[in-house]
């Protein structure tokens, strides 16, 4: 048909869901270039973590397996679990993040459509408090073979030099810095000389980072042209996270790292087109996306800059999380043919 009227075809979770998982997998193969296939290993485990704990608590519900366990939700989730987790974790964190999320986060309240709060987030808020020396086994790029990931995942290896194997994140870095800059009088320690000399940065911010990101950024281009998002939570978050840490880094250059740094170091990107974009837990009004978006950008910049946990994409998303009902009450677009006052007449 090649004029009006257009019939649209409904699109199922699964044909959704489907296409979240291929968008991840250009930052998934960046991710493996640069940190090895242990990360592989990692969201095998939540997968069946995932699926497993859907099933029982499917079973115990009395709703029908076939139906949920194929629409890929769980998967994503265990995919995002996976991915924002360090990838020499021990198997039993991420099988209890992934648990946590399936069963408290998303089941607790009803399943599929009915969680307020981001499952995939719930999971890593709850392990880095609980865990945060865990949280924080980051290989050195390209440093580590598998078989020795291997071990460390599963136990034989668990305390097998890890401190020669791994290093601290770019935003790790950020943190350090921000907290050193200015301590010590006689030699003084500013933002950019501490990231210029670490060995964890790159080009734009962390080795290895950075072509994650890009990744991450390719795949949510593309489901920004598959129409599975709309342009308003990624360009909200990104474009606001940009102009905090441009502006605080042009009034304060000394103490502050740059944009590029923000949005290619961490979990920016993945979370601009995979963690806000939730359908679910997000808020639904076209300004009330804006409006979302724009506040856990503000929050992550907040906690990343001043706060106690080098990336606060999770706690910030969680917080706003809280906010959507009235977001949304509140940003509720005109009806067509009413008065703006609200009257019931048309």
């Amino acid at each position: 048909m090649s004029n009006s009227p257009y019939l649209l075809k409904a699109t199922s979770v699964q044909s959704v869901m489907l296409r979240v998982l291929l968008a991840l997998l250009p930052g998934l193969v960046a991710y493996i270039w640069f940190f090895g296939a242990a990360i592989v290993v990692q969201i095998v485990l939540a997968s069946l973590t995932a699926l497993a704990a859907e099933a029982l608590v499917l079973y115990l519900r009395g709703k029908p397996l076939a139906l949920f366990l194929t629409d890929g939700s769980a998967l994503v989730t265990a995919w995002l679990i996976a991915l924002s987790f360090p990838p020499l974790a021990p198997w039993w964190l991420v099988v209890l993040a992934t648990l946590t999320a399936i069963i408290v986060a998303k089941h607790l309240y009803g399943g599929l459509g009915q969680n307020p709060f981001n499952p995939a987030m719930v999971a890593f808020a709850l392990m880095i408090v609980a865990y945060p020396q865990l949280m924080s086994r980051w290989p050195v790029p390209g440093a580590v073979d598998f078989a020795t990931q291997w071990g460390i995942i599963f136990g034989p290896y668990a305390n097998h030099a890890l401190d020669a194997i791994t290093m601290a994140t770019p935003l790790d870095a950020l943190r350090t810095a921000l907290h050193s800059a200015g301590t010590l009088p006689s030699a003084p320690t500013t933002v950019v000389s501490a990231l210029a000399n670490n060995p964890a940065i790159g080009h734009l911010a962390g080795r290895g980072w950075e072509w994650i990101a890009a990744g991450y950024l390719v795949g949510g281009l593309w489901l920004m042209q598959q129409r599975i998002i709309t342009w308003h939570l990624p360009t909200a978050f990104l474009a606001t996270l940009f102009l905090l840490s441009g502006l605080a880094s042009v009034i304060n250059p000394a103490d502050f790292a740059g944009p590029l740094f923000h949005l290619f170091g961490g979990g920016a990107m993945l979370a601009a087109f995979f963690i806000v974009t939730d359908p679910v837990s997000a808020a639904t009004t076209p300004c009330g996306k804006l409006i979302f978006a724009a506040g856990v950008a503000l929050l992550t910049w907040i906690i990343r800059c001043f706060g106690a946990y080098p990336d606060g994409i999770a706690f910030a998303v969680l917080l706003m999380n809280i906010a959507v009902p009235l977001i949304d009450m509140a940003t509720q677009p005109r009806v067509f043919g009413y008065k703006k006052t609200g009257d019931d007449v048309p």
